[in-house]
């Protein structure tokens, strides 16, 4: 998707919430504890991966795509298709993914990423400036703002 940005990747804390599981500090109740709402938006408008479940390994987990953002107003919230976000992004200046996976058999679900779509994206870099160069200038503007903010 050309509009995303600020991409938070939560597989380290993953990671980490699997090592606690395999050594017996946490319980696997603890870690599979899917809300009915959840599990309903993974069947509805769930993405089907092929990655299979780290906890009962007999099924495939299914991603859900969260969206919020102030323009958004009563969607936000709500749990989207991976078709549908880029029509989004090219329709609201600016919100919030969360990606989350959910197995359906064992109830596990984590939070995979987060990262912001939407039209600002494109005003900042244009088409022809790439994933690292929208970075690089939304760098140059935090500093430049911290250092607005020190004098």
């Amino acid at each position: 998707m050309r509009t995303q940005r600020q991409v938070v990747d939560y597989s380290l804390q993953k990671r980490a919430v699997l090592r606690e599981l395999l050594a017996g500090r946490v319980g696997t109740y603890d870690v599979c504890d899917a809300s009915p709402y959840l599990k309903n938006a993974a069947r509805f408008h769930g993405e089907p991966t092929d990655e299979r479940c780290p906890i009962c390994r007999s099924e495939n987990l299914t991603h859900v795509h969260y969206i919020y953002g102030d323009e958004l107003k009563q969607s936000a919230g709500q749990a989207r298709t991976l078709a549908e976000l880029p029509v989004l992004a090219m329709t609201l200046r600016e919100f919030q993914v969360f990606v989350v996976e959910v197995c359906l058999g064992c109830d596990w679900n984590h939070l995979v990423e987060q990262y912001l779509l939407g039209r600002d994206g494109l005003a900042e870099g244009g088409p022809e400036q790439g994933a690292v160069g929208g970075a690089a200038a939304a760098g140059a503007r935090t500093g430049r703002r911290r250092r607005e903010a020190q004098q």
